[in-house]
């Protein structure tokens, strides 16, 4: 048997986000985990978590009128990033919290907790990612509507 061995010490200290802590929760959702989200481990493939902060950003997007126009402007994701502290298995409700922060010119920040619904308050999963507006015609960033500037600081 061949054993392979990688010098991981640069990474000896895994790189962690979390919530910053000036920041606006904005929305939550409780989603079920389908049986799809599942993979050969029994457990929910990481995907799937990326799936679940997409759907959260989504409803919040559409639930403030903020969703995009292919012909006009819109939010495009720049950077996402999730850290895994429990697993999720089917099945199973998922409660995700949305916040925002960060607002800048043409940028702002999301973040998403994820927890069991049968166990309220212990955080299984976090994420986020940095969301900027863009002009779709010209390809360009522009700066955020006052209303969703409105919106998303804290």
């Amino acid at each position: 048997m061949m054993v392979l061995r990688f010098d991981i010490s640069p990474f000896k200290t895994p790189m962690r986000y979390t919530l910053p802590a000036v920041r606006k929760q904005v929305y939550t959702l409780r989603m079920p985990i389908r049986w799809g989200d599942m993979d050969a481990m029994g457990h929910v493939n990481n995907t799937s978590y990326f799936r679940y902060m997409e759907t959260i950003r989504i409803d919040w997007m559409r639930e403030s009128g903020c969703l995009p126009d292919s012909r006009g402007e819109g939010p495009v994701i720049v950077n996402a990033f999730c850290n895994f502290y429990r697993q999720f298995e089917y099945p199973g409700d998922i409660v995700l919290t949305m916040y925002t922060s960060d607002p800048a010119r043409t940028t702002f920040e999301t973040w998403c907790t994820m927890e069991k619904a049968e166990d309220p308050g212990r955080i299984c999963a976090e994420g986020g990612a940095t969301t900027i507006w863009v002009d779709f015609p010209s390809q360009k960033a522009i700066a955020l509507p006052p209303a969703l500037r409105a919106l998303v600081t804290p």
